[in-house]
């Protein structure tokens, strides 16, 4: 299994940013996929969840409403659109399935 996530970088507050993550090794379309995301000093946390046909997602508190998880079944991809940025999601973002986690991104909210 491997789960690969390019896309994280340094954004100003306000900006947008769309993380991705490609996954191989496993059928894709049978397995929900979720995003985490860990803070300096903070623990894990869940920021997004999405079924496995992609009908039902779920958000952590403090992204409803500015993130926006999806999935392309045939490209075997998740995606993660993060809008309105705030400096308090600086964090390393991490894709996640099946007990395998990808190896995380780095995304920082700074002007």
């Amino acid at each position: 299994v491997q789960l690969v996530e390019p896309g994280g970088g340094l954004v100003q507050p306000g900006g947008s940013l769309r993380l991705s993550c490609a996954a191989s090794g496993f059928t894709f379309s049978m397995y929900a996929m979720n995003w985490y995301r860990q803070a300096p000093g903070k623990e894990r946390e869940l920021v997004a969840h999405i079924s496995s046909a992609g009908g039902s997602t779920n958000y952590g508190d403090s992204v409803k409403g500015r993130f926006t998880i999806s999935r392309d079944n045939s490209k075997s991809t998740v995606y993660l659109q993060m809008n309105n940025l705030k400096p308090q999601d600086t964090a390393v973002y991490y894709c996640y399935a099946t007990e395998y986690w990808g190896q995380g991104t780095q995304v920082t909210v700074s002007s």
